[in-house]
């Protein structure tokens, strides 16, 4: 990437590079708040019929809640309400404290599909068969250069292109990191005896594997083989799956008639920046994990549900472009402790060494009798335990996921974000709110609670008092709305 000399010609106010699932809730959000968005994908369709992620974690359906989704995806998946991990350890899901209490299990393919839909139907611009192959920026905006096309200029870009990205590759910057599992192997397959309602993974140390169900009579399998660590290329047959998965699970549930198999190797890396001046980078184009816990697509869609509100605020006007600066500061720490929990995940189940399959044991012994380690734990792999980081001195909500609040309109917390606007809950002390009408909207709690919150489009609390009048609530407010209207 290089700079030149300034211009103010703008075709779109914001690029997106790829059309998988975190460019396109990136899009629906830019084009739902009046943002003129334009979405280059390299493949001739957005969405195929098949698809590596499979598992829609309650963080994120609670994002899709907030955008009036959820409900249609839940529709066209199966739930799961437990984990079971190296055949001792069991995750409850049914308490995680969210509407969504499970695991939705539904291809990749479905979340495309829906997502694709909402983001055409409020005006955002697809081309596909569009190839980057350069960008060039300056001080008022970013020129993304297409093979066998015009260039377009945006006053922004965002590369969520995946795991090889032309963007991140533009911008010349690094991907440090290592391949954590060389030869991976996925199938969709029909079981003959059907496992319990539980996402199922284990392993024995040259091999693991895991069983998911689509709830359609179809079942995803993932599986390593140390015996057989060959190029994603390589052919691969249902009975390898079989044999392996009876190694790492002591069964195969009599598996039959595969529609889908396929190799890939899997990498732990994350980019050291998730912005360089007017770019940025979201999802598997700023991080790549392991595949356990499935938490891939799910944290890709929390940065785009992060970046979204942001990015609209400095493009209308109300927000600074500083505010574009906590998206890295949110965001990076969020992609590395996924890096870190999904590899602990790989590395336990193909633990070979007596002595880690020990440590295995025991940690799998003492988080299933601690309520607070079972705890952490979903919160972890769900997203719903995830927090961002706030000023010194805040109030211990700060940064945290706000639940899910019934109003006393008769609405919820999420039906009342979906018009994409902060949301401020309870708080008396709120004469300048009224004048931030464009960008918040004032409810009140069903029941008497005397504390207040404002809550951010992306579902994360900004601020909160445990008493209804409190003075740091107009900084709060200047801070992450902007100043009021005159």
């Amino acid at each position: 990437m290089s700079t030149r000399s300034r211009t103010t010609r703008r075709d779109v106010d914001v690029v997106i590079v790829g059309a998988g699932p975190t460019g396109l809730l990136l899009a629906g959000d830019l084009a739902a708040a009046g943002i003129e968005v334009t979405v280059l994908e390299r493949r001739p369709h957005t969405v195929g019929n098949l698809s590596r992620a499979f598992g829609v974690h309650a963080r994120t359906l609670e994002q899709l809640d907030a955008r009036g989704l959820a409900d249609d995806l839940i529709a066209v998946g199966s739930t799961v309400t437990g984990l079971r991990l190296f055949g001792r350890l069991t995750l409850d899901l049914g308490a995680l404290p969210s509407r969504f209490p499970y695991l939705l299990i539904t291809p990749q393919y479905e979340v495309e599909k829906l997502l694709e839909a909402r983001a055409r139907d409020l005006g955002a611009t697809f081309v596909h068969q569009a190839e980057v192959t350069g960008l060039t920026q300056d001080d008022e905006g970013v020129d993304v250069r297409i093979d066998a096309a015009e260039p377009l200029r945006a006053a922004y870009v965002v590369g969520a292109d995946g795991h090889r990205s032309a963007v991140r590759r533009a911008l010349g910057m690094p991907f440090p990191g290592v391949s954590v599992i060389k030869s991976l192997f996925l199938a969709d397959v029909r079981l003959t005896e059907e496992p319990d309602d539980v996402l199922t993974v284990d392993g024995t140390g040259d091999a693991f594997a895991m069983i998911a169900p689509f709830g359609d009579g179809w079942y995803r399998v993932m599986g390593w083989n140390r015996r057989n660590e060959v190029p994603d290329d390589a052919p691969i047959g249902l009975e390898e799956i079989k044999e392996v998965t009876r190694r790492a699970l002591g069964t195969d549930h009599g598996m039959h008639d595969a529609r889908w198999l396929s190799r890939f190797h899997s990498d732990e890396r994350q980019v050291p920046s998730y912005r360089r001046g007017r770019v940025f980078l979201a999802g598997d184009a700023a991080h790549v994990h392991s595949p356990a816990g499935g938490q891939g697509m799910n944290t890709g869609l929390q940065d785009a549900a992060n970046l979204g509100w942001k990015l609209a605020g400095v493009l209308r006007g109300w927000a600074p472009d500083e505010l574009l600066d906590t998206y890295q500061t949110e965001r990076h720490p969020v992609g590395k402790e996924v890096l870190r929990s999904s590899g602990a995940i790989v590395r336990l189940a193909r633990a070979r060494n007596p002595a880690l399959r020990a440590v295995r044991a025991v940690a799998a012994a003492a988080v299933g009798r601690s309520r607070l380690a079972r705890a952490g734990a979903l919160g972890r792999v769900t997203g719903v335990g995830h927090a961002y980081p706030a000023p010194s001195g805040s109030h211990e909500l700060t940064g945290r996921r706000a639940a899910d609040l019934e109003l006393a309109d008769g609405r919820r917390l999420y039906e009342a974000l979906r018009d994409g606007k902060f949301v401020l809950v309870g708080a008396e002390d709120a004469g300048a709110a009224g004048s931030r009408g464009d960008r918040l909207v004032r409810v009140s709690r069903a029941e008497g609670s005397a504390q207040a919150l404002l809550v951010r489009p992306d579902g994360h609390i900004a601020w909160a008092s445990d008493a209804p009048s409190e003075a740091g609530l107009e900084r709060a407010l200047r801070r992450w709305t902007g100043p009021a209207r005159p």
